[in-house]
């Protein structure tokens, strides 16, 4: 049987994010692999999203930062370990780190046949992104590349960036517009929802690990500055941040209106109660969390990155923010509360048809059998 070997850094970011793929590799009669450090799930407290998937799994001990070199060396060698036991035709690669050491540990075997692809779901060079960031990151991508077969995009920037990599002409760029969602089962949501604005309860949702990038922080400062007596605001989503960010709800007094839920598997339920949708993050490659929202019906305050540009349209779906400033975030919450919020949500609705799981799967699918012998 034809093997491919998938790799993320952490071992949530495969249920969460690329299951649809998993499931077209399987249909192509390829068995699935699965390396990833099952010690550091993301996205859950646990892996029990991975039973009964018939994916076989490898524990690598990835960590996150590029910086800890014995850790990651020790993580190369893992990697290269379990290339050498199997004959993969395949691998694919996620994540930055994962994406990395993967594609290092592969590069001798592409001479045998073997494809090395690589979803880019972010790059840390981008538009407003730090000198730091440039300086580090986009050499090592440009050098990647030389051993990479197969490197898709989820935003058309980074592929307008991609595609200036020098490269041979077998090597490839796609642009996939994200990994998909199932916009029917979150589009019957929109039918319950009643409008609300004046003095009855408006409510925010925001979705999202608890740390820096994803910048909750700044909404809760904002809600703090905005002196509305009717907003309840709740963060989906665990992590390093939890407790900064409750002595920053209670530092404002705002624990009537401020709720963190954790991480929820429920999250149909909580969009159908809620009316604005709210993404303060400071980078990302094109939300899922964002585009679920969207199918919802919600309209949605966002942070003015990348990704969020090619969801949302100033005005039409909701408005965009500098993701730093807090009084900023007060006064557009203000002015969407006040806004036709249904008119946006139904604008949102339309636009983000086109990033439909079955759109993408056909995508998808065709990038494999083009690219797969």
């Amino acid at each position: 049987m034809k093997k491919a070997i998938l790799i993320t850094t952490v071992s949530g970011f495969v249920p969460q994010f690329e299951m649809n793929n998993v499931r077209i590799l399987q249909d192509m009669g390829y068995e699935v692999h699965y390396a990833s450090n099952y010690h550091n799930p993301s996205y859950g407290k646990d892996n029990h999203r991975l039973d009964n998937t018939n994916i076989i799994r490898h524990q690598v001990d990835f960590v996150r930062s590029p910086f800890r070199v014995i850790k990651n060396v020790k993580a190369y060698v893992q990697l290269q370990q379990i290339l050498q036991k199997d004959n993969y035709e395949l691998v694919h690669c996620h994540t930055p780190m994962g994406a990395l050491l993967g594609r290092l540990a592969a590069r001798g075997y592409r001479k045998q046949g073997c494809r090395v692809f690589y979803t880019v779901h972010g790059f840390h060079f981008y538009k407003g992104a730090s000198l730091i960031n440039w300086l580090f990151y986009y050499p090592v991508e440009r050098f990647m590349m030389r051993y990479t077969d197969v490197l898709l995009t989820i935003t058309r920037e980074d592929y307008d960036r991609a595609c200036c990599f020098k490269r041979k002409s077998n090597q490839k760029v796609y642009y996939i517009p994200g990994v998909g969602i199932d916009t029917n089962r979150f589009m019957q949501i929109e039918q319950g929802r009643t409008e609300t604005g004046g003095k009855q309860k408006v409510r925010l949702l925001s979705v999202g690990e608890l740390n820096s990038n994803k910048n909750h922080i700044a909404v809760i400062r904002a809600l703090g500055h905005l002196k509305r007596n009717n907003i309840i605001y709740m963060i989906c989503g665990d992590g390093v941040q939890k407790e900064k960010l409750r002595m920053e709800i209670q530092k404002r007094h705002l624990q009537k209106k401020v709720f963190l839920l954790g991480y929820r598997e429920n999250i149909e339920e909580i969009l159908a109660i809620v009316d604005v949708f709210v993404f303060p993050s400071q980078r990302e490659g094109l939300s899922v969390a964002l585009q679920e929202a969207m199918a919802a019906g919600l309209p949605a305050v966002v942070s003015d990155i990348r990704g969020n540009r090619e969801l949302i349209d100033e005005g039409l779906g909701g408005y965009r923010v500098d993701a730093n400033d807090y009084k900023a975030w007060a006064d557009t919450i203000d002015k969407i509360i006040k806004a036709d919020k249904k008119k946006m949500g139904k604008y949102n609705q339309n636009k983000i048809k086109s990033h439909d799981l079955s759109c993408v799967s056909a995508l998808m699918r065709k990038v494999y059998s083009e690219n797969l012998v």
